[in-house]
């Protein structure tokens, strides 16, 4: 490896979270396409991933992704700056390292918690406490960034409202879907039949309450029809899970907990319609993996999503029950308007590519280094 190459410290800790997806695509992406730069990449340490290309190196660490220990802080930063970097990239924005002297660029996914925050098992008083210890946190690391990147139009024209001064140094790096899960569909054990469903997490603003009460006026003139829950089984799915059981037709709601991607695409190719109610999203990839399936989204008008869904999604108000109950009623009856979505689905996948964002993300590294001179 030549060690006169710039030096590329990429914190890849995330990797394997469910917003980890964009960069795991790019440290593949980046040794595909080749580059001039050495990379060390930061995994966490139950983290298996290995290099394939040669100037690429892996460090694992056990520092924590998200704490406001000062401590934390300074081990981290210890640890960049022993690595000697030209250049780091932080891929979640709360990840900075305060104590660093290279310049570094940084992913902001969203701004979701700035208004859709979680307490989860927090006591209120210590929730609090941590949102104001995140939002000095994203103000620093958005204020000190030599450049910024976001996954849609929408993140980055809000975070520049946000933050003004990080208008001239922003990019829109544009995710992409999957293609179709490489695996053969298998009928889950108790096939749903007439089902319409989700897959993602269960986090208060993917507004799977107000889904279930849409639900809930949909069985009024479909009393065949299930709807589908899939995703991992944790606080947030347990706690709706609970709230559910209060409605009389609690039975023909699916919490799946985690699948087998074997049955998740038979979901996907069987569905009724794919539904995506969420209140706010930075990206919203599970809506392209319907597409890229043939299945037909009804999809939430809020945030970034018709940015990405464009023409081939079936839109509703994500705050109005009724409304988001009439829009998957378009679409489970009316055959032309589900074909329709189907065909525009694979269209609209098409504007998206892992491929570019490397590239493109490379690029502002080019940019970085060169203003570093």
């Amino acid at each position: 490896m030549k060690k006169n190459k710039k030096h590329i410290v990429f914190d890849a800790r995330i990797r394997k979270a469910s917003t980890g997806r964009p960069i795991d695509r790019l440290l593949e992406h980046y040794q595909e396409l080749g580059s001039d730069y050495r990379f060390t990449v930061l995994l966490k340490k139950d983290d298996d991933w290995q290099p394939k290309a040669k100037n690429f190196e892996v460090k694992r660490i056990a520092t924590p992704m998200f704490s406001f220990n000062p401590l934390t802080y300074l081990r981290y930063s210890q640890t960049i700056h022993d690595l000697r970097p030209d250049l780091v990239h932080f891929t979640l924005t709360p990840q900075y390292a305060p104590f660093i002297r290279a310049p570094f660029v940084t992913f902001t996914h969203d701004l979701t918690m700035f208004k859709y925050v979680r307490a989860g098992r927090l006591p209120l008083p210590l929730h609090w406490a941590r949102m104001l210890g995140y939002r000095f946190i994203m103000w620093r690391t958005h204020k000190k960034a030599s450049w910024v990147h976001t996954p849609t139009q929408y993140v980055a024209d809000a975070m520049n409202k946000k933050y003004l001064f990080t208008n001239r140094k922003t990019s829109v790096t544009l995710e992409a879907s999957e293609t179709p899960l490489p695996v053969k569909a298998t009928e889950p054990e108790n096939n749903p039949g007439k089902f319409i469903f989700y897959v993602g997490s269960a986090f208060p603003h993917k507004n799977l309450e107000r889904l279930i009460l849409a639900f809930g006026v949909l069985k009024e003139q479909h009393p065949e029809l299930k709807l589908v829950l899939v995703g991992k089984r944790e606080y947030h799915s347990k706690k709706l899970e609970k709230w559910a059981k209060r409605f009389d037709y609690f039975e023909d709601i699916i919490f799946t907990g985690f699948i087998p991607d074997e049955e998740l695409k038979w979901y996907y190719e069987n569905a009724l319609s794919y539904v995506f109610p969420s209140l706010s999203e930075g990206f919203g990839l599970p809506g392209l993996e319907a597409m890229v399936h043939g299945c037909p989204v009804v999809s939430s008008d809020a945030t970034c999503l018709p940015e990405v869904h464009g023409d081939a999604a079936h839109y509703f108000n994500p705050e109005d029950v009724q409304e988001m109950a009439h829009a998957i009623d378009d679409v489970m009856t009316n055959t032309r308007l589900r074909n329709k979505l189907i065909d525009l689905g694979y269209k609209n996948v098409k504007r998206f590519s892992w491929s570019k964002m490397a590239k493109e993300t490379l690029a502002i590294y080019d940019e970085v280094l060169k203003d570093a001179k």
